[in-house]
């Protein structure tokens, strides 16, 4: 899907995966509403409130970042530490 994108993320358990998540929306929605104005009134919400968000847990961290590469120029990945 064009609008699909990874997300690796190392996260301290003290913050919380919900609340880390939110942030990202919040300011990803700020930095691209200022960069495209037509945003603003085009939509009403930049994101849904809903998430996906899977632990990794019975594969490695190395076969986890090796499909992310295998995607690479399919989707976007990015790479994010909290």
């Amino acid at each position: 899907m064009p609008d699909h994108m990874y997300l690796l993320i190392d996260i301290n358990h003290r913050l919380g995966v919900y609340h880390v998540i939110n942030q990202i929306k919040g300011y990803s929605s700020s930095v691209l509403r200022n960069e495209f104005p037509a945003l603003k009134r085009k939509l009403p919400a930049m994101w849904t409130h809903s998430k996906f968000i899977s632990i990794v847990g019975s594969v490695t961290l190395e076969s986890v970042q090796k499909y992310m590469e295998d995607q690479r120029g399919k989707d976007i990945n990015i790479q994010y530490n909290a």
